[in-house]
């Protein structure tokens, strides 16, 4: 079963749509205890980093995940839930995240720059991922953010865009990978990744 995880940030049934499309194994859920029974976890999410760790604190949520990340369990961040992998964030003052990820999440600079930063981009692929066979370096996904990553270990890159700056939009290690854009909007190449993300987790637990 792959779980989307409802924390109260956002509208996570244009996930579990997506996600229908290879699957009928998906559920969305608020209850921290399905994890146990969980083959993937997807976190999706939308709105502010400081309110998503608070919900994320408050309803559960903060041990199971990092216990299911930590095991090794496939794991699927997107926007908001690719944020709350690393340290901190700056997003209305200081906030710790689920520190998977060394790095900080700060704000765009606004000179010459409309923030958010909204609309289809171009995403480099920096290093190789089963999770992105099938997708050429340089396609457009759909970004809408108005801040981003600053990473202290590299090794964690697999995509970047550019937008002011170039920044990683793409993380992964293992059986985790994120995303800043939303997969379940960017048409064929978003909905590829979701596939793979199934079909890959299928393969491995043999559901």
């Amino acid at each position: 079963m792959i779980i989307v995880v409802d924390y109260g940030m956002g509208n996570l049934r244009s996930v579990v749509k997506a996600v229908e499309k290879f699957t009928d194994t998906v559920a969305l859920s608020d209850d921290p205890d399905s994890i146990r029974h969980a083959d993937a976890l997807i976190m999706p999410g939308d709105g502010a980093f400081g309110m998503a760790m608070e919900n994320l604190i408050n309803r559960g949520w903060i041990e199971p995940i990092t216990e299911f990340v930590g095991s090794g369990g496939f794991f699927l961040g997107i926007c908001l839930g690719f944020q709350l992998l690393f340290s901190s964030s700056d997003e209305f003052g200081h906030h710790k995240g689920l520190n998977i990820i060394p790095g900080r999440i700060v704000k765009f600079p606004a000179q010459g720059l409309k923030v958010p930063h909204m609309g289809w981009n171009t995403v480099e692929l920096v290093s190789e991922s089963p999770f992105f066979n099938e997708i050429v370096s340089g396609s457009y996904f759909y970004f809408i953010h108005s801040y981003y990553p600053e990473i202290r270990d590299r090794t964690w890159i697999i995509g970047e865009t550019e937008y002011g700056r170039i920044f990683p939009c793409i993380v992964g290690q293992g059986n985790i990978i994120a995303t800043q854009f939303h997969p379940e909007k960017s048409h064929a190449a978003g909905l590829k990744i979701i596939e793979n993300f199934v079909r890959l987790c299928a393969h491995n637990t043999g559901h």
